[in-house]
């Protein structure tokens, strides 16, 4: 795809090609023994638990001598490419067509009215300028 030898520098072939130029120089690094020690034990307890996320199979790998952080486990379950089961969620209303909202009336004595605004836009709180 990017031939280094040719005479067409690399910037213009890359952007001829569409990647960006960073994606040209990057070269991967492979992963360190210890990850993949803990990659093989991260799918086989993904296979015994699947409904283990990232803080269960932290749990487990401690308890088995590997001192690793959740962050470091949820990263290494993604490079596997291991299914998230749940993900956080806002807790607010989406879109729900009964839901109320307000917003807040600029002129002389502000007053809370209600509005039909986006699901992203949130109100503002009482008391704000």
């Amino acid at each position: 795809m990017i031939d280094r030898t040719h005479t067409l520098p690399i910037t213009r072939q890359a952007e001829l090609v569409g990647i960006s130029r960073g994606n040209v120089y990057y070269l991967p690094r492979a992963a360190s023994e210890s990850d993949q020690r803990l990659m093989k034990r991260i799918d086989v307890l993904h296979l015994a638990h699947p409904f283990a996320g990232a803080r269960m199979l932290r749990d487990f790998l401690n308890r088995e001598g590997f001192e690793f952080g959740r962050r470091h486990v949820a990263t290494l379950m993604s490079r596997l490419g291991t299914p998230r089961r749940f993900t956080r969620r806002p807790t607010r209303a989406r879109s729900n067509p009964g839901t109320k909202r307000w917003r807040r009336k600029s002129g002389h004595g502000d007053k809370w009215v209600p509005c039909d605004i986006d699901a992203g836009q949130r109100p503002e709180k009482a008391g704000s300028p």
